[in-house]
């Protein structure tokens, strides 16, 4: 496996493998990682689908990428994803999956002309006092300090990062930045969570940086990501005769492994009350996603808050047992075994008239009901006790939504702590509780609170232990390698495995997973795309220093004397250069 840029192998067909009408795949796990693997299977290494079973152990594919309306509780969505422009392996996989939308197109077709038409931007970014106070902030707020810490991380080596926390790279200033309201709100970090995390979303998304406070650079599907993202995939696997087992729990995949080569010979696993085993030759091929972030997530409803399933998890599980096999399989207590900082909660909340939908529109300035973007992204109650963040993605949001409905989407990082309305942790909280507590926060009436909530909204919270299991404290070697050294016939995928350079908690990651171990197994004749190089790239570095500068010039910035007669040398050096005009060109001289 190798990896490529440009379009001269993007468009090119590989050769088929050698012998894959003899070959097998099994994948264990449903999330959007394995049916991508799956898809990559069929579409370059040329494998029958009849030959590929996907062993889930829910009543539907998707995982994390969910999206439902159940029959008795209604509308209910875990968690959202954001994409861009640069989710190189996510759009190499969809312009081969067909739209369920539209003739004749694909799923990148649809979403690319759908953003075209209909592009994300953010009118209201952060919120306070109750609402009435709503701000775009275009401004940063980075002190020099602030700013020099991100450019230090930027430039760290990840081995120097090992076991380091958020808090143990930045300090004061950076956490009370706008850059960090932001910067966690868009992706749920937390100032406990991994130094080595937190640098590669800043080098993987520095192209976004002056979009962070309108969130213009994002996009996102017509619908839910699973009738989006996940059924045309789904759809496009059964058409080609793929097998999907589902509410099948695998519980261990027995390995033979020896100094020279490891073989997966056995898959352990229980369906419909009657344990199995799948033996296993080198001639089948094992990919296996190892932990998950919505496992044991809780529900509540209207007036019960949530309930944890007890335990583990089967996907963590499944992880143990297969880590204790080999070292060279991963540390899986490192992204489960603390809860309490892994964990938040969210909640669907539907609306079946227009009364809460008018406070929406009054403080969005944007119509809910007319099928376009509303928030664009997350707005966040910066004073929230719980830190609340929410998001209307374009409606309907799901295919069967009525017209007169409109469905949101809340989320609070801090779940332990008591609110400011509703004076009890999140995760105490009953549905209709969430919903008063959140009204509070957009500018509702105190006096209005109880009715609109009571006999105006439905509300699922949905508590997740494990949802940013992805982002905990870790060293090299805590997540293993998607195929391990003399691996003959398996491979990991999913979130909690290693690939260099990009980002966990993303769409993107999962399908790269997907493709780049069916491309090492498979020894696929074609290079998988790299991770897009923003952070090489001389011109986003300067449009991103400029931003976080807010507009400051460089000999503006308040630096130690040495620094200031180095820089001022630098400036000196680059004078009647290209340099020179790029950095005039974005503002810094």
């Amino acid at each position: 496996m190798y990896y490529t840029n440009g379009n001269y192998a993007a468009f090119a067909k590989p050769l088929k493998p050698a012998g894959i009408e003899n070959k097998h795949a099994y994948l264990i796990g449903g999330g959007l990682a394995a049916l991508s693997a799956a898809a990559f299977l069929i579409r370059d290494g040329q494998m029958s689908g009849k030959n590929i079973c996907i062993l889930e152990e829910a009543a539907l594919p998707g995982g994390g990428c969910d999206g439902i309306k159940d029959p008795n509780r209604g509308y209910v969505i875990r968690g959202g994803r954001e994409m861009e422009d640069h989710f190189e392996c996510l759009w190499d996989l969809y312009r081969s999956i067909p739209s369920l939308e539209i003739e004749n197109a694909s799923v990148l077709d649809e979403f690319y002309w759908l953003n075209q038409a209909d592009p994300s931007s953010s009118p209201v970014r952060v919120t306070e006092n109750q609402g009435k106070d709503a701000h775009t902030l275009h401004k940063f707020a980075l002190s020099d300090t602030a700013a020099m810490e991100i450019s230090t991380l930027i430039m760290t080596p990840e081995k120097y990062l090992d076991d380091k926390r958020i808090t143990d790279v930045f300090g004061k200033d950076f956490f009370e930045s706008n850059f960090w309201l932001f910067w966690r709100s868009m992706f749920a970090f937390e100032e406990w969570h991994s130094a080595i995390e937190m640098r590669r979303y800043l080098t993987r998304f520095i192209h976004l940086t002056h979009t962070l406070p309108d969130l213009s650079g994002l996009k996102f599907t017509k619908f839910n990501q699973y009738e989006s993202l996940i059924l045309p995939l789904v759809k496009f696997l059964e058409s080609h005769g793929v097998n999907f087992r589902y509410e099948t729990t695998v519980t261990n995949v027995i390995f033979d492994i020896q100094h020279d080569k490891k073989v997966a010979k056995q898959i352990d696993c229980i369906s419909q009350d009657s344990c199995d085993s799948i033996k296993l030759t080198e001639n089948d091929f094992v990919f296996i996603t190892l932990g998950s972030n919505t496992d044991q997530s809780g529900f509540g409803d209207d007036n019960h808050p949530v309930v944890v399933p007890e335990g583990l998890g089967s996907s963590w599980s499944l992880w143990k047992n297969i880590a204790a096999q080999d070292e060279a399989f991963g540390h899986p207590g490192k992204f489960c075994g603390d809860v309490s900082g892994s964990n938040w909660e969210s909640a669907t909340i539907t609306f079946a008239d227009d009364k809460i939908p008018a406070y929406i529109e009054k403080l969005t300035g944007r119509d809910p009901y007319n099928g376009k973007i509303v928030t664009g992204g997350p707005i966040t109650a910066k004073d929230s006790s719980w830190l609340m963040s929410w998001t209307v993605s374009r409606q309907p949001h799901f295919k069967v939504q009525k017209s007169n409905e409109i469905v949101a989407w809340v989320y609070g990082l801090f779940s332990n702590k008591p609110g400011d309305f509703i004076k009890k942790p999140m995760q105490a909280c009953t549905g209709l509780e969430i919903v008063e507590e959140w009204l509070y926060h957009i500018g509702v009436p105190v006096n209005e609170i109880p009715d609109l909530a009571k006999n105006h909204a439905h509300c699922i919270p949905c508590m997740m232990p494990y949802v940013t299991s992805y982002f905990m404290v870790r060293k090299a070697g805590d997540r293993p390698n998607i195929v391990p050294d003399h691996a003959l016939n398996f491979a990991f995928i999913g979130e909690h495995v290693e690939t260099p350079e990009d980002t966990v908690f993303t769409t993107e990651y999962a399908v790269r997973t997907g493709m780049e171990a069916v491309y090492t197994l498979l020894n696929i004749g074609r290079g998988v795309p790299e991770v897009f190089a923003s952070a090489y790239d001389i011109r986003i570095l300067l449009k991103a220093a400029a931003s976080m500068l807010d507009g400051k010039k460089l000999t503006d910035l308040h630096l130690p004397l040495e620094k200031k007669l180095e820089l001022k040398k630098i400036t000196k050096q680059v004078r009647g250069t290209m340099l020179e005009e790029l950095l005039k060109e974005h503002g810094l001289v």
